[in-house]
């Protein structure tokens, strides 16, 4: 434990300086407990968090992700005003999600090759996000293969969500824990707010894209 500790690649989990590791390493001898075996939550909640060495790659998304908070927001109300407007037939909310997810895709990866390589942990994440848009799009077949009445799975947007910044925060930052937990929290939400769940939906998953970006988009350019 003690050698893990001297080897520990963030400075904030070594040792803060030669006389701690001394007085570990004479409390080994002595048959005595040593700190490197302690875990305080502070820490545990520090290693957690941290970013990876991969999280350099969110400055080449920054601005990209918050254009598309801004396609969430929109994307969600323009399916909830189809649902205040009455419309029952699923095809017109399987047009929008298939047309406009698909569009502003397509958009996004064309504006990120113009900001230069992209890089082999881009193309792993772009896969997760695009595997998710075929789901959140599936969920209306389902729905139609099932007999429910359209947006009845909508919540399951929000676990879809949860999911992807999940899986996003064990490659780029456990930060996206945070998201994560948004996400699956509006799932809970979403079922007792039926008149304006994917408003909801797209509030929160916009709010989780539009903060990680502007943060990435500032330490771009160095600010």
């Amino acid at each position: 434990m003690i050698t893990l500790k001297c080897l520990q690649k963030p400075t904030d989990l070594r040792y803060t300086s030669a006389g701690a590791l001394a007085d570990d390493l004479e409390a080994y001898l002595q048959g005595e407990p040593v700190s490197a075996r302690s875990s305080g939550l502070r820490l545990l909640v520090s290693r957690a968090l941290r970013e990876t060495h991969h999280a350099g790659v969110l400055e080449n998304w920054g601005l990209l992700w918050m254009w598309h908070s801004v396609a969430l927001i929109v994307l969600c109300t323009c399916t909830n005003w189809l649902s205040w407007r009455g419309v029952t037939s699923p095809g017109p909310y399987l047009g929008i999600w298939t047309i406009g997810f698909g569009a502003w895709a397509a958009a996004f990866w064309a504006l990120r090759r113009r900001g230069g390589p992209i890089t082999f942990v881009e193309k792993q994440v772009a896969h997760v996000w695009g595997a998710s848009i075929l789901v959140s799009t599936m969920l209306f077949v389902v729905e139609m293969l099932l007999g429910l009445k359209v947006l009845t799975l909508s919540p399951v947007l929000a676990l879809i969500c949860g999911m992807v910044f999940f899986v996003k925060a064990g490659i780029l930052t456990g930060m996206f824990y945070i998201q994560a937990a948004a996400c699956f929290l509006a799932a809970v939400v979403m079922p007792l707010l039926p008149d304006i769940g994917l408003t909801v939906f797209g509030v929160v998953s916009g709010a989780c894209f539009f903060f990680p970006g502007l943060k990435y988009y500032r330490q771009r350019r160095g600010e």
